[in-house]
């Protein structure tokens, strides 16, 4: 996270970001009511409970609101 930024849709805005950390967490739900039956520790997950595998961080613009990796704001950040 110390490289330059730029909004890849509105392409003004280069100081103005909110980082988003993303914290899974782990549930389960009644397929009825949608309500929780059990959270679940990461290191208690089932064999059919897949891991949380995306981004920690996402960026959101501070200008136009659009939202995406960090990974996409930089690269537009370090276009000239």
């Amino acid at each position: 996270m110390t490289q330059p930024y730029r909004c890849p849709n509105c392409k003004t805005n280069r100081s103005r970001f909110n980082l988003i950390e993303q914290i899974p967490s782990y549930v389960k739900i009644d397929p009825v009511s949608g309500s929780i039956l059990e959270e679940i520790a990461s290191e208690n997950l089932s064999p059919y409970h897949f891991r949380y595998n995306g981004p920690q961080f996402k960026i959101q613009c501070g200008t136009c609101g659009t939202v995406g990796d960090e990974m996409t704001f930089a690269a537009f950040g370090a276009m000239k």
